[in-house]
């Protein structure tokens, strides 16, 4: 198999290598974090990273989503591209800095001076590790992205088992960690990629403003994403506290189990994606959704169906209650990462401001949804908020997205699917665990029954396919 097909799956090899291990270690330690760690300490890290996950795009212009396009653009001087992607680094920085500087001096918010230097520290090596990894993924050195992936990843764990257990150090042993991983990202490719020679002063002003005005919409599709992602843990953490916000928190610990896919797949569809616009491969994009549809829902069954295991595996002490707000998260991932893959096509396109104004639409629903259902039904609510928000960004994107290319799919058997989803996940609340298991076990077949053509079709297909 060759051609568009195997171009996609030699990139997501790679990626899972650095994705799949990254996610899974984070995933195993959660054990760790959840002992060592109180539900107020979690919340307070979750709110830093959440804050700082604001900051990146707000503060650097979304330059990294750029830097990845235009340097897949073969006319396009690479130098030129990341030279200008520095800068905005540069100046977020600085920015970012001087934030942290007028909080500390005036105290405006006190739980952001408790570390005002890892919060820094956070910010720069985060955005830094973005751009380098995006401008790595524009010049197709997959392969180097995933070695810095697992070298991350081996930080990651190494630095906390040395941080929160033999040196039990807390939250801040559990910055530190965290920060010198995105480090040692960002030092492995710099040498790697000879980062420095790519380096230069002056670059031109019309790739800048051509940069500039296609991440510009981005920013408001950046703080849509950032508002269905995390604006859901401060109503929480306003509406019902710090320690309700570590349970609700950790409770994103399972459906990080689906985004591994998510990742891996988005990472190396955008690369695909923008490589087969320009042949109007509707049948390639017709394809992938259905592939990417069906394992998505049939893991998103599996991983509803073991909701309460995984929680008593994963979650000590109060933070197993986090059980009830995860199968809703998960089917949150499953509509989010369907959103991804069409946002993949507007990339392709370059239709940057599709992709800010159907997530603009999803971020204002959601924070609607969020303070009434999360003052009425508590943290639960903000996860079904999250779910509503997501299918409405789906729907949106699906429709304009047919205004690009032509996907042809059964949407009235994929409905019929997600419904079966949420089924799975009301049955969770029943304490009868011999029904709900058989229960669970009928959905999960019947949702193979109902792809088992597409299934079908599918692998064929991939098996004669020889080339574009």
């Amino acid at each position: 198999m060759v051609g568009k097909y195997k171009y996609l799956l030699k990139n997501m090899g790679l990626m899972t290598i650095s994705s799949f291990t990254s996610k899974i270690l984070s995933f195993l330690l959660v054990p760790l974090y959840t002992v060592v760690l109180t539900t107020q300490e979690y919340g307070t890290y979750d709110l830093y990273t959440t804050t700082a996950f604001l900051l990146m795009p707000l503060l650097s212009a979304c330059i990294s989503d750029a830097v990845l396009r235009f340097t897949l653009d073969w006319g396009k001087s690479s130098e030129d591209v990341l030279s200008i992607g520095i800068v905005f680094y540069l100046r977020a920085c600085i920015f970012v800095f001087v934030l942290v500087v007028i909080n500390y001096v005036f105290g405006i918010i006190d739980i952001f001076n408790e570390y005002p230097i890892f919060f820094l520290l956070y910010y720069c090596l985060c955005l830094l590790s973005d751009i380098l990894t995006q401008f790595a993924r524009g010049l197709e050195r997959i392969f180097d992205v995933a070695v810095s992936g697992i070298l991350s990843s081996v930080a990651t764990i190494s630095l906390n088992v040395l941080l929160l257990i033999i040196f039990p150090l807390g939250i801040k042993g559990y910055f530190i960690a965290n920060c010198s991983a995105f480090g040692i990202t960002a030092f492995y490719l710099i040498f790697r990629l000879h980062i420095w020679k790519y380096v230069k002063y002056n670059v031109s002003k019309d790739l800048k403003k051509e940069m500039v005005t296609y991440s510009s919409p981005l920013i408001f599709n950046q703080i849509g994403w950032w508002i269905n992602n995390v604006s859901d843990r401060y109503i929480v953490t306003w509406l019902c506290g710090t320690a309700a916000n570590g349970v609700y928190s950790i409770a994103y610990k399972i459906p990080s189990l689906l985004s591994v896919f998510q990742t891996i797949f988005n990472q190396a569809w955008t690369l695909s994606a923008v490589k087969e616009l320009d042949e109007k491969g509707s049948q390639f994009y017709t394809n992938i959704y259905k592939i990417y549809n069906c394992g998505m829902v049939l893991v998103c069954s599996i991983l509803i169906a073991g909701d309460k295991i995984i929680a008593r595996i994963l979650f000590a002490n109060d933070f197993y209650s986090a059980w009830q707000y995860a199968p809703w998260l998960i089917l949150s991932v499953v509509f989010g990462s369907l959103s991804g893959l069409l946002g993949g096509i507007f990339t392709a396109a370059k239709e940057s401001k599709v992709i800010a104004r159907t997530t603009a639409v999803g971020a204002g629903v959601n924070t609607i949804l969020n303070i009434a259902f999360v003052f009425v039904f508590g943290p639960i609510g903000a996860a079904i908020a999250t779910l509503i928000s997501y299918v409405l960004v789906w729907l949106v994107r699906l429709k304009a997205a047919k205004n690009i290319v032509n996907i042809n799919i059964n949407l009235k058997r994929d409905i019929l699917s997600y419904i079966i989803l949420t089924t799975q996940s009301f049955l969770l609340f029943f304490n009868e665990k011999y029904i709900l298991f058989v229960f669970e076990m009928i959905a999960f077949l019947v949702l193979l029954l109902i792809y088992s053509n597409d299934l079908t079709m599918i692998i064929k297909q991939l098996r004669t396919k020889n080339g574009k």
